[in-house]
């Protein structure tokens, strides 16, 4: 589904943080980051693993493209488009049932803890690598990007969840107790940072492509959470940090620089829109 973006139909708009954020060249490592910290809850990592075959690298590839293409719908798509898309989502995941292999119990995939978890990461993950990029945000304006999403949870069902920075970093603190780094969870870090081409996939990826997996993957690490890191076994550096922020701020700088016609056509016509309502500061077009 092709979003269709106008200043006032979806979830969003040209006036919030969400387009401020979600119009920056950052969706590789920000969705790999929250793949990184989802994959820290034991339920959360075999749910995806038993549905979805990891091992198979050209599934794994699609199940990425697919969650940014959820993401540009749900952010820049009219909101009947986002609310198409969630439920195309919703009947995916009522359908999927996970082993815990602890208890011998079977779970829901999308039962009410573990799309919170899901939400969670991946909201704090894209927020994470926008401040680390150096997109210019103030306190106010990363807890009105935490609120704004929100909405997001909304369509998944989802009512109780974090409002502000402050929420968001205590749930995540609150979670750590329950996370773990099991096999499965070590394998899926393996895979986002050392990924597994067939030779079609090879063959048919751009070789810039190839190579921007792993870096993504490796710059994605290096802003977890200290404490991520080490149920991962490695102790955060401060020497990775600054290359990770370095490089970065590089690949948006260097996004920024493309020309027009190569960025995607869902942020072209979202920036346009920002740009229009700088120039009518007076008028309040957000979703």
């Amino acid at each position: 589904m092709k979003a269709t973006v106008t200043p006032g139909g979806g979830l969003f708009g040209p006036s919030s943080i969400t387009w401020r954020i979600h119009t920056e060249a950052l969706g590789w490592p920000a969705v790999l980051r929250a793949f990184q910290l989802q994959a820290l809850h034991p339920r959360t990592i075999r749910g995806i693993a038993q549905n979805c075959l990891l091992d198979d690298p050209e599934v794994a590839r699609a199940r990425l493209r697919r969650q940014l293409a959820y993401l540009t719908v749900r952010t820049f798509g009219t909101r009947e488009q986002a609310e198409q898309a969630a439920e195309r989502v919703r009947r995916v995941h009522a359908r999927l049932i996970g082993l815990d292999t602890d208890t011998g119990t079977l779970f829901r995939v999308d039962d009410e803890e573990n799309l919170r978890w899901v939400h969670c990461a991946e909201t704090s993950s894209h927020l994470e690598v926008a401040l680390r990029a150096g997109v210019p945000l103030t306190g106010a304006e990363a807890d009105g990007y935490v609120a704004e999403q929100r909405r997001s949870a909304t369509l998944v069902g989802l009512r109780d969840v974090p409002g502000d920075v402050a929420e968001l970093r205590d749930y995540l603190d609150g979670m750590r107790p329950y996370l773990s780094a099991t096999d499965a969870a070590r394998d899926a870090l393996r895979r986002s940072v050392s990924p597994q081409l067939s030779l079609r996939l090879a063959l048919l990826t751009p070789p810039l492509a190839l190579g921007s997996l792993p870096a993504a993957g490796a710059l994605a690490f290096a802003t977890l959470p200290a404490w991520a890191k080490e149920m991962y076994g490695r102790h955060g550096g401060k020497a990775a940090e600054y290359a990770a922020g370095t490089a970065l701020r590089a690949l948006r700088a260097a996004a920024a620089a493309l020309p027009e016609r190569l960025v995607a056509p869902e942020i072209r016509a979202a920036r346009g829109l920002m740009r229009a309502l700088e120039h009518a500061p007076g008028a309040d077009v957000a979703a």
